[in-house]
């Protein structure tokens, strides 16, 4: 991983859009920050698309979309994306995959084994305004478990049929073939007519990141970057961004913003 002061001058003025995730990458122990705010303010005012790809649930991707200067959100991991319509005052709200229709049966099961097996954890707080997955919280507002702790919780979501990922703060886990990148494709290429099959194109992107659930994007944006506190993982990233700020957290995300709109 470089510095983000390596990231050429020449790269940041051709980039198009910004693709960030929110949890450890904007917020700053759990809060926005007035400076990462205004900080996606600023690259939305300059005319950079603008969209959040997280796990958190469809309630706050509804809010999200509708609420923050961002051209749409990617939520729950990708199972779903949503951008707001201004002419006819509505979200519009785009799923991915066909799911189990016994889907939330299987969940509730699956919620009730881990807890049980998995001392410390708890089912996560936005658990009740989510759409598509399960997510186990094992540090947010839990005392933050051991690695061994949060293996555990993977490995019996993947045994109940699930793709599971580890984001800063939750154990998420859902039946179907989608993650963040995939998601994000598609909407890129339904929503905007961008195709990112090419390097040229994913060079017109800046991925910001921080955990290992932000791993596919990491790998396929070349121009990736990962806030300081991505360093906290270690080797449990299947893929490194490319570049890392010095600032932790929100602070980092708006060292991204200072980078992009002085190259511009």
């Amino acid at each position: 991983m470089q510095s983000l002061s390596e990231l050429p001058a020449f790269a940041c003025s051709n980039v198009i859009g910004v693709l960030t995730d929110i949890d450890d990458t904007l917020t700053t122990e759990g809060r926005l920050t007035a400076a990462a705010y205004a900080a996606l303010e600023r690259l939305h005012a300059a005319g950079l698309k603008v969209i959040p790809v997280t796990g958190r649930p469809a309630g706050w991707c509804d809010h999200i979309a509708r609420m923050w200067p961002v051209d749409g959100v990617v939520g729950e991991n990708g199972a779903f994306w949503m951008r707001h319509d201004a002419r006819a005052k509505k979200v519009k709200t785009v799923f991915v995959g066909q799911p189990p229709a016994d889907r939330q049966a299987r969940i509730e099961v699956l919620a009730k084994e881990i807890l049980a097996a998995v001392p410390g954890c708890a089912l996560a707080s936005d658990q009740f305004c989510r759409i598509a997955d399960l997510a186990i919280d094992y540090c947010e507002d839990v005392a933050p478990l051991p690695t061994a702790a949060v293996d555990a919780i993977v490995r019996r979501m993947e045994a109940a049929g699930m793709r599971a990922k580890v984001s800063s703060i939750h154990v998420n886990g859902w039946f179907g073939d989608y993650d963040k990148l995939s998601t994000t494709r598609r909407m890129l290429a339904e929503e905007f007519g961008v195709s990112l099959d090419s390097a040229e194109e994913r060079a017109r992107w800046v991925f910001v990141g921080d955990s290992p659930n932000d791993a596919p994007m990491f790998g396929f944006f070349q121009h990736s970057v990962g806030v300081a506190n991505v360093k906290d993982f270690g080797d449990r990233l299947a893929a490194k961004p490319a570049y890392v700020t010095q600032g932790r957290a929100g602070a980092g995300f708006v060292e991204v913003c200072e980078v992009l709109l002085a190259g511009r």
